[in-house]
This record gives structure tokens, sequence and C-alpha cells, in this order.
């Protein structure tokens, strides 16, 4: 089998993992520090910033059309309550550990954000209303905070975000609650890129994770669980995602983190240039 089968293959093998269903948590971890066994502070992740949580909060997310930084991915971070009483239904409530893949729909909706997939409950959120509210702004139920979040090009080529503490929204929004760090927040990605022939995106994290193409969803790595990773090999999805190489394309990330005690957000890519579209 070829690498792209190989890789191909792995991919629908996640995505088949059990559509686990959720109930209300009752404790999914036991991590007294809220650390998740990884840097319980938050700050000790090499990256200067001036709100001591790895991040440059308060940046004016670019308005200028096609901006050629290939390295700096603006993103909007939405925090959201997670506190006793107060909680949004979908945050600090349900629990699991798997790939819960279908909440979201296959196409991105015409305002560009995904749209939840299919009436009734899917695994791990509440409902469709409920669901808008992650990648909208809707005053008294979520707070915006732009970040800017930058890859780093290793020696073999690839570009990289890895923060295994990733917690842009510390301190900021709706605080953290009495926790150690903000849990309950999305992020809001869009960029676009030349298709060159030959890509691949890795994505290694949690909680919820999709990746459109094109529209397309690429990789769903929906639900709450401990840190998941996909690839995607472009060429092997580049028919269904309707790519051809020479064309450029939009790229739309959302991620949600719904649950104490961790956050890991991890990008790698061999994408020449990501660009604000």
């Amino acid at each position: 089998m070829s690498a792209a089968g190989v890789l191909a293959g792995a991919a629908m093998a996640a995505l088949a993992l059990a559509q686990a269903a959720c109930a209300p948590d009752h404790g999914r971890e036991n991590d007294p520090d809220g650390g998740g066994g990884l840097l319980p502070d938050g700050n000790n992740n090499g990256i200067a910033d001036s709100g001591g949580n790895g991040f440059i909060d308060a940046i004016p997310l670019p308005d200028g059309a096609g901006m050629q930084n290939c390295n700096i991915l603006p993103a909007k971070i939405r925090d959201f309550r997670v506190g006793p009483g107060v909680a949004h239904p979908d945050f600090e409530h349900f629990t699991t550990d798997a790939i819960s893949a279908g909440i979201v729909a296959t196409t991105l909706g015409a305002d560009g954000t995904p749209t939840w997939a299919t009436p009734g409950v899917p695994a791990c959120s509440t409902g469709a209303t409920e669901f808008a509210q992650w990648y909208h702004d809707v005053p008294g139920v979520n707070m915006t905070i732009p970040i800017e979040m930058t890859l780093t090009q290793t020696p073999a080529g690839a570009y990289v975000f890895d923060n295994a503490a990733f917690f842009p929204a510390d301190g900021l929004g709706f605080g953290n609650e009495g926790f150690p760090h903000n849990y309950g927040f999305t992020t809001e990605i869009h960029t676009s890129f030349k298709y060159m022939g030959g890509e691949s995106f890795t994505f290694r994290g949690d909680d919820d994770l999709w990746l459109f193409i094109n529209g397309k969803l690429a990789i769903d790595l929906g639900g709450l669980h401990q840190p998941q990773q996909m690839t995607l090999s472009l060429d092997a999805r580049a028919v269904a995602l309707g790519i051809v190489v020479g064309g450029t394309y939009h790229m739309d990330i959302f991620g949600a983190e719904r649950h104490s005690t961790a956050s890991n957000f991890r990008i790698e890519t061999t994408i020449d240039c990501l660009v604000v579209p």
C-alpha cells in the first residue's frame, strides 16, 4: 500500500472509533493541581507574553486581504462560563475519553462556521442552538479574545505550533472561575493556502477539533477526550475535498476546550505558507 493509502486508512480508522455516548460529568480526571500533569502554571512554555498565559493577548485581528505572513495565524478565542450554576450546557458537563465523530456536518455553513449535524443529540453536545453559540459572538454567553499563534519551521521543513498547556484565556473573559486555568473556550482560525502537491496536516490535541478544507470536513476529532492525533494527506483526499494542484483554498480550523484539567494544541504541516484570507 502506498504512503498516501496508509495515511488515508489511518484517518478512516480514527473516524471509526466508537461514537462514545457522553454522560454528565462526575469527575473525568484525577488531577489535584489542575495542571494535567503537564505545565501546572501554564506559563513555562517558552513564549514571551505580557499576560502570563503564553500568548499575545488582545491583538486586533488583521483585516487586510491576503496578508502574506506565512507563520502567524490570527485566532479568535471565545470564552464560556464553566462555574457551578452558570456553566454553558456544553462546557464542564459532559465527559468521555474517546473521539465522538459526527457532531458537525461535513460541509461548512453559509457563514463559514460548522453546523450541528443531525436532529437528536449527537454525543457530547446539547443541541443546535447551544452549538451555534460556540463560533458566534453572543453577549452574555461568550466573550471574544483575539490572539496570534506562531508556527515555527523545523529543520525538516515542517511548520509547527505545539503547546501542551494551551490556555489562551487564562485571567481573561469570564476569568478562571475558581479553576487553576480558564478551561471553557473555543478556538476559530481562518486561513488559506496554495496546494502544491504532497502536503500533509497533522493535529494532536483535546478536546474537539475540526479541520475544513475548501469548505469540506477533512479532520474530525470531535468530542471530549485525552489528546488524540490525526494526519491528513492532502493528495489522498484531494478528490473528496475538491482540490487540485496549483489551486488556492480556504482552510478553517475550529476547536473547543470543554473540560478541566488539561488542554493540548499541536499543529504540524508541510503546507509551505498559510495566509490570512
